[in-house]
C-alpha cells in the first residue's frame, strides 16, 4: 500500500510478480551455440506495480470479511449442539479506508440478572480500535493489530426497525472486545447458554 501527499490512499497489489523465463534445458547446446552461460532458473522478478482502484480493494476486502464470518459462524455452532447462533452475516467497511472493515456474525438475547433479557451482536474486525458508541462507532483505529473481535449490547428502536448500542448495559454497551479468536469464542458461546452445566463446561475448554 503506498500513500501520495493530497491524494487518498492508493493501492497497489503486492503480489504482483513476473516469472524469469527458466533456464533451457539445452544450456550446454545454448553455450556451444553462442558462447553465453544461462545463469538464472525461473524465479520472480521485482514487482510491476499494478495499482487498484478503491472499488477493487473494497470487493477483496469484502470477500475476505464474508469468508472469515462464514467461518467463525460455522465455528460457533460447532462446539455444541445444545448452543446453536443464527448466521445474520453483514459487513461494512471503513470510509475511506477499503481495506478496513467489520463483520457481524450473529446476534441473540441472554440475562445477566434472570430479570432482564439484553439483545446482543457479536462482530470481528481486521483492525484493532476503542469502541466509542457515538455514531462514528470506532475510535483510535490501529490498523497494525490485524484483528478485534467483540460483542456489544444492542437496544431495538423505530418497531424494531432499527437497532443502536445499548450504552446503560455493561461498558457503554460493550460486553467483551479481544483479539484472541479463542477467548472470543469462549466469550459467545458464555452469552449464548442459558444453562449453568453448559457454562461450567465452556470455562473449562
Amino acid at each position: 500500500m503506498a500513500v501520495e501527499k493530497g491524494t487518498r490512499i492508493r493501492y497497489f497489489d503486492a503480489k504482483a510478480r513476473t516469472i524469469a523465463p527458466a533456464r533451457s534445458k539445452t544450456a550446454h547446446s545454448e553455450f556451444l551455440r553462442t558462447g553465453r552461460i544461462l545463469r538464472y532458473e525461473e524465479a520472480t522478478l521485482p514487482p510491476d506495480r499494478r495499482y487498484l482502484s478503491h472499488d477493487q480493494v473494497a470487493t477483496i476486502t469484502a470477500k475476505r470479511l464474508r469468508d472469515a464470518g462464514d467461518m467463525t459462524h460455522a465455528r460457533l455452532n460447532a462446539f455444541h449442539p445444545t448452543v446453536q447462533f443464527p448466521k445474520i452475516l453483514f459487513h461494512r467497511l471503513l470510509e475511506d479506508n477499503p481495506h478496513l472493515g467489520y463483520c457481524h456474525v450473529t446476534a441473540a438475547r441472554t440475562s445477566f440478572d434472570m430479570r432482564k433479557s439484553v439483545l446482543w451482536s457479536f462482530y470481528f474486525a481486521n483492525f484493532f480500535a476503542d469502541l466509542c458508541g457515538q455514531e462514528q462507532f470506532f475510535d483510535k483505529i490501529d490498523p497494525s493489530r490485524s484483528r478485534m473481535y467483540f460483542a456489544v449490547a444492542m437496544q431495538a428502536s423505530n418497531g424494531g426497525e432499527t437497532v443502536k448500542i445499548d450504552t446503560s448495559v455493561h461498558r457503554d454497551g460493550l460486553l467483551f472486545k479481544t483479539h484472541d479468536p479463542r477467548e472470543a469464542l469462549k466469550n459467545v458461546l458464555m452469552l449464548g447458554t442459558r444453562s449453568d452445566e453448559m457454562r461450567k463446561f465452556i470455562r473449562r475448554f
